[in-house]
């Protein structure tokens, strides 16, 4: 019996390749998806807000997924050097920067023949994301991939020491950073909690809570382009933001309360901005950075100086591991009332 075979039906199939990041799922849609129109990746981002959302509840929600699942929708770039242009998803909407997800496609671009020529001992892949190009680098040896990093758009610290009112705990001091999207940035021991050993659901509504209190005071924006303007999340870290061989643990809560099981990547990015702009961190030193929720490990380290519109900037490298969990074949059969995807409060 050959179970990846499905039965007669009168669905379109969309076909997905599933791995992992450092715990944090990504399910990279490979066909069956209509085109997306634009003439750029952020027009193209537009698009298909507007015009196939349905698809990514469809893909990401229950049955087929379930709230924190994360995904990408591979896109035509419209920069000659990049290898792929990407899409993110998650159970809000899209992202403008992933560095799971980055990890991640660097090591499928490779296996999956996205790129012109594997190299050894590393393969360079240039992925388009909504934020900007970023280049990924794929340790490539005897036919099989291995350890990914890759090199991030100009980060920066926005602003420090902000004053925020947070319902049930009051005036609480974050930091906002940029890493490919904007973090607010607090330790949990001002609020009254243990990035790795909170529960989950308290850690989860503190951070939310954060996360409204920054987007009702404070106005962001970016140099360069207005879509990449909104806040996308909050990073519990455990304080410990002084340069150290010892790991430090954070949480990010993203998007509608979604929890990012691996260290963030985009995170570690912002982190790493705003301690090198505080001057706790030099030029390649590199940090380990530890997820809250899964124990799994990043790294991360400023590895250019750089500018970012008026904003003192770096380039921050990041690396960790991806791997493959599965692969699938999905389909919306007419007569079925809950194709469309649900999810459960």
């Amino acid at each position: 019996m050959d179970a990846a075979r499905l039965p007669p039906h009168d669905g379109a199939v969309l076909s997905v390749v599933d791995m992992h990041t450092g715990g944090e799922p990504l399910r990279i849609i490979v066909s069956g998806h209509p085109e997306v129109a634009g003439d750029t990746v952020l027009a193209k981002r537009r698009y298909a807000r507007r015009h196939l959302d349905h698809l990514r509840r469809a893909l990401l929600f229950e049955p087929r997924g379930h709230r924190d699942m994360y995904g990408a929708l591979l896109v035509a770039s419209e920069l000659p050097e990049a290898d792929l242009g990407v899409l993110f998803v998650h159970n809000e909407g899209y992202s403008t920067m992933c560095g799971h997800a980055v990890l991640a496609l660097g090591r499928f671009a490779v296996d999956y023949g996205l790129v012109a020529e594997k190299k050894s001992p590393e393969t360079q892949v240039n992925i388009h994301c909504p934020c900007g190009l970023v280049r990924a680098f794929v340790r490539y040896s005897h036919g099989k991939s291995g350890a990914v990093r890759f090199h991030s758009v100009p980060a920066f610290a926005f602003a420090t020491d902000v004053s925020i009112s947070v319902p049930g705990h009051g005036e609480v001091t974050v930091d906002i950073s940029y890493g490919g999207a904007f973090y607010a940035l607090v330790s949990a021991e001002q609020l009254g909690l243990d990035v790795s050993k909170s529960r989950t659901r308290d850690l989860v509504d503190v951070a939310t809570a954060v996360t409204a209190a920054v987007k009702s005071e404070v106005k962001l924006h970016h140099p360069v382009h207005e879509d990449l303007s909104f806040l996308y999340g909050t990073i519990l870290t455990d304080g410990k933001d002084a340069f150290s061989d010892t790991p430090t643990a954070n949480v990010c809560v993203f998007a509608d309360a979604q929890v990012d099981r691996s260290p963030t990547g985009s995170g570690v990015t912002a982190r790493i901005a705003l301690q090198h702009h505080k001057g706790l961190i030099q030029l390649n030193q590199t940090r380990t950075f530890r997820s809250g929720a899964t124990g799994s490990l990043f790294t991360g380290e400023a590895v250019q100086e750089t500018t970012c519109g008026d904003f003192k900037a770096v380039v921050v490298e990041v690396g960790g591991h991806a791997h493959y969990t599965g692969a699938a074949s999905f389909v919306q059969e007419s007569d079925d009332s809950l194709s469309g995807g649900f999810l459960l409060r």
